[in-house]
């Protein structure tokens, strides 16, 4: 049976990703956004400095995120990401100038682990199965409490990948979150490990393309639209209040609250969230020329220095450093330089001068993912009867990425249509 209407608040990947879902499957959805533009944290914007279209941050997909690649067939957008010719992830050792890349090899055994030219230098294939640790965690099990967060590998392999992922320091984040992504990855073989980025920007990849699609279908979201209060009444929510105008909801209504934590707990007051927040810093430089970065690949990961990864489009350069609360403090032009002496030396180019450049500083890009936070986050359903929850944040089994937010949403939609 199809329910009488649906109104999504929030259109940034969470929101999208559920209106999709609930259209695809016959239903009528009102999509509401309190800023101007859709996408949320997954948006491109042209920078006058650069003169060039940059994301707000840097993004990877992988050939795991079966719920991205649903959201991207089902909207016609299968072609929208780019990738290297192989699986393959390129780094550097900013301190020793050694560089090497990992070749995961097709299906889920391992094989590659016994071939040195595949791993990482004067590793052996016994260390890798430290991370089998994380599948036995405890709730309260830290990454430094299963794994040696000393070991040489874990700081030329695990380390970077797992605090990109968790967003959190290994000495604080959940291992228990990160064992399902390994399963996900690593567990199924090289294409489930595939780095993907957007070809051509985050809005023109992955918001862009849903959007027309959802317009197609005579949803359009109603822009500038910030929900203030929600009148509820006998378990139920009754009505949806905008400030200048209220929306009554009919009884077979249902809402989905698509919007970060803090904001979803300030319009329900009862509800447990996760409450910290991490930050993630991100800085574009364009380049002189266009560059490349060895075999096609995406991206470079960097150890030993303060940028983390560097990716490529064109003649731009954007560095990430994830769980930078240490970082987001100081000055910008500091920031630019003390990054750019890595990305410069990991692309042969000269430090000085400094090219032009933007900084991005996301100070609440994901919600704190330690134990004691991840116990916080509420399912789809909630106690109000008509209402339910989407965001990256929720509890999808999965780290607060662009994954858990599409999971998100196919979640909410799910459980509307099974209620």
């Amino acid at each position: 049976p199809l329910v009488a209407q649906v109104h999504v608040i929030g259109a940034g990947m969470a929101g999208l990703s559920c209106a999709v879902r609930l259209i695809h499957g016959g239903h009528r959805v009102v999509l509401y956004e309190a800023a101007p533009q859709a996408g949320g944290r997954c948006r491109s914007f042209l920078d006058p400095a650069l003169e060039r279209i940059i994301d707000n941050g840097n993004h990877l997909m992988l050939g795991a995120n079966d719920g991205v690649m649903t959201y991207l067939d089902t909207v016609g957008a299968g072609d929208v990401l780019a990738t290297a010719p192989e699986v393959v992830f390129p780094f550097l050792d900013l301190g020793s100038g050694e560089r090497w890349t990992l070749r995961p090899n097709a299906g889920p055994v391992p094989w590659w682990l016994l071939v040195s030219s595949r791993r990482v230098p004067q590793s052996r294939p016994s260390q890798y199965l430290e991370a089998l640790a994380l599948r036995k965690a405890g709730p309260d099990a830290t990454i430094a409490d299963v794994m040696d967060i000393h070991a040489p590998l874990f700081e030329r392999f695990w380390k970077p990948i797992i605090v990109a992922i968790l967003n959190t320091p290994v000495e604080e984040a959940s291992a228990r979150l990160m064992w399902p992504v390994m399963a996900l990855t690593f567990g199924r073989g090289a294409a489930a490990c595939r780095a993907y980025v957007a070809r051509d920007g985050l809005s023109t990849s992955l918001v862009d393309p849903a959007l027309a699609w959802l317009a197609e279908r005579g949803c359009e979201p109603a822009f500038g639209h910030r929900l203030r209060s929600i009148d509820m009444a006998n378990g139920r929510a009754t009505a949806l209040r905008f400030g200048d105008y209220t929306v009554e909801l009919d009884d077979g209504d249902r809402v989905v609250l698509a919007m970060p934590p803090a904001r979803t707990a300030e319009l329900m007051p009862d509800l447990e969230v996760p409450r910290g927040n991490r930050a993630i810093l991100n800085v574009h430089y364009r380049l002189p020329s266009p560059a490349s970065l060895p075999e096609g690949s995406p991206l470079l990961g960097l150890i030993g220095g303060h940028a983390e990864w560097v990716f490529l489009r064109g003649d731009v350069a954007s560095v990430t450093v994830s769980a930078a609360d240490y970082l987001i403090e100081t000055p910008s032009e500091e920031i630019a330089a003390l990054l750019w002496a890595d990305v410069a030396r990991a692309l042969d180019m000269d430090a000085q001068p400094l090219p032009p450049h933007r900084i991005i500083k996301v100070r609440r890009a994901t919600f704190d993912q330690t134990p004691a936070e991840i116990v916080r986050r509420p399912a789809a359903q909630t106690p109000t009867a008509n209402l339910y929850l989407a965001g990256d944040w929720t509890d999808t089994g999965l780290p607060a990425t662009i994954e858990s937010a599409v999971r998100s949403g196919h979640a909410a939609a799910d459980a509307i249509v099974e209620s």
